[in-house]
């Protein structure tokens, strides 16, 4: 099997967050190193995120889910299912399925090709909807665009940071005075001693109508998220679908298969670009880390 081969094999694991850590180092190399293997990972993360934004047009009865589990529950088993499929199917369905009870509904393996199918079947019918709605999606600003667009650099190997720590403090201080506005990153996982939900690896200076945007990058589930900050002045967030909640209004799009929410807050407009689950709501973690926001990042959950 060519290396090549090999890292495509690994491409799904990676998305799912199902390697360790010397693994993704050499897929990320790999990738910024090979054009062909780079574009057959972007396609395979663009029909994921596809999958996973599928929304049902409905909530199914209680009665037809139960039936259905009960019928699945009969099928005899003939085949060996992979551990790691297991847990990536589990892991999408949860986002379509209220799983019930362990005791009552098992994952065997033939349930797990059956749900795999129906996961399947309803990317497909995501990308359809996408395809025929696009002509009506509000047009993504400029502001949303340069975040996407410094986000993929970012993750291609483009775009170095200029200042590399783990310190929220000395990243707001670097930012000073290079910047038109005050740029102050919380520092709730440093102040709390809570468990590290993500880890902050620096920043830089971003181009932006003819001035500079401050960069910030993050990792969560070994998973790159970019969080974009300018003044209210220069940009303004618009485009996509409008979430109100705590007094904000989030702007919630999808682009190029990466999650993006735009905002403005005291003056700053922000846009966090990841590829998280949903609406990518868990990147908002890194400024909203306290058990009070906790509801606040619920709220921009999809509603099944």
């Amino acid at each position: 099997m060519s290396h090549c081969e090999n890292i495509l094999g690994q491409i799904s694991f990676y998305l799912d967050d199902e390697l360790h850590d010397n693994e993704y180092a050499e897929i990320e190399q790999h990738l910024r190193d090979c054009t062909d293997c780079s574009d057959r990972f972007e396609q395979e993360r663009m029909l994921l995120a596809q999958v996973r934004n599928a929304q049902p047009l409905y909530q199914a009865p209680s009665e037809l889910r139960a039936r259905i589990a009960e019928q699945l529950s009969e099928i005899s088993p003939g085949i060996d299912v992979p551990q790691r499929l297991r847990r990536r199917v589990k892991q999408t369905l949860s986002q379509f399925w209220e799983p019930a009870p362990a005791s009552s509904f098992s994952f065997t393996p033939v349930r797990i090709l059956a749900m795999a199918l129906v996961v399947a079947t309803i990317g497909f019918a995501g990308y359809l909807m996408a395809y025929t709605q696009r002509q009506t999606v509000q047009p993504t600003g400029d502001f949303a665009r340069m975040a996407v667009d410094t986000h993929m650099r970012r993750i291609k190997g483009q775009l170095p940071l200029e200042i590399e720590t783990t310190s929220p403090g000395e990243i707001s201080s670097w930012f000073a005075g290079k910047v038109s506005f005050s740029l102050e990153l919380p520092n709730y996982q440093e102040a709390s001693g809570q468990e590290k939900l993500y880890h902050l690896e620096g920043g830089r200076l971003v181009a932006f109508n003819n001035d500079y945007a401050a960069f910030v990058a993050y990792r969560m589930r070994h998973r790159p998220i970019t969080l974009v900050a300018t003044s209210y002045t220069v940009a303004r967030p618009s485009g996509g679908e409008e979430i109100f909640t705590k007094g904000l209004t989030f702007h919630y799009q999808n682009v190029n298969g990466f999650k993006l929410i735009t905002w403005t807050d005291r003056g700053l407009t922000y846009a966090l670009v990841s590829d998280l689950e949903e609406r990518g709501q868990q990147s908002c973690l890194v400024c909203h880390a306290g058990t009070k926001d906790r509801d606040f990042i619920e709220d921009l959950k999809m509603k099944l």
